[in-house]
């Protein structure tokens, strides 16, 4: 049975990974910061921006816990904020936009004179933001083992490898999902998100004051 739920768990950490970086959802922005470059420079940004995510990703798993602690910040207080955090970026994705805690549009503007866009703001805080560095940490702070934290790095590299090819697909997908398409596929994975944010709250609030649980 506890087999079973580590699947579970995995599976629900890799569709949460998946929504919150929301590749489909950067296509367009994606695209605007490439309009000007070679299919071969597009490619490489794609590659650099991928692997980027990924050694992100990596690093929150196994170092965000330390960070916390040298902060001296409890995982309960850290999964209430990091819940108000994950559910503003839902409620920007159910309006299909970009959420400002993730990229604003200064960043934008800045982000269009510079030659290398792969690392910032691409990857980070386009893609691998604060949102995606919270949940990370939140999730493998619930992992009591080495081993599962090896797995979730895993899944990072899985995942950074399905970001690579969103966009190195991203000319074609744009035009084959439309606007109405991507911001479909962004307003689900906003709902998914919304959800495991109310659930990151319950669990931080119901940790500080345990006594709720028998009320």
């Amino acid at each position: 049975m506890s087999h079973l739920l580590n699947w579970t768990e995995l599976l629900k950490d890799i569709v949460g990974m998946f929504a919150i970086l929301n590749p489909l959802g950067a296509i367009p922005i994606y695209l605007t910061m490439t309009a000007h470059k070679s299919i071969v420079e597009m490619r490489h940004i794609a590659a650099k921006a991928s692997i980027a995510v990924g050694v992100i990703l990596i690093i929150s798993i196994w170092a965000g816990n330390l960070l916390l602690q040298f902060f001296g910040i409890g995982m309960p207080a850290f999964r209430i904020a990091s819940g108000l955090l994950v559910m503003l970026i839902a409620i920007s994705m159910f309006q299909a936009k970009i959420s400002q805690a993730i990229h604003t549009h200064a960043e934008a503007l800045e982000a269009e004179d510079k030659e290398g866009i792969a690392v910032v703001p691409l990857a980070i805080p386009l893609l691998a933001g604060p949102g995606a560095i919270s949940l990370v940490i939140v999730n493998a702070e619930q992992m009591s083992h080495w081993t599962d934290k090896a797995m979730i790095s895993l899944v990072s590299v899985f995942l950074a490898g399905v970001v690579w090819i969103i966009l190195s697909l991203a000319v074609p997908l744009g035009k084959r999902l439309g606007t109405a398409g991507i911001n479909i596929a962004t307003r689900i994975m906003g709902l998914l998100l919304a959800a495991m944010a109310v659930q990151f709250i319950a669990n931080g609030l119901i940790a500080l004051f345990p006594a709720w649980t028998h009320v």
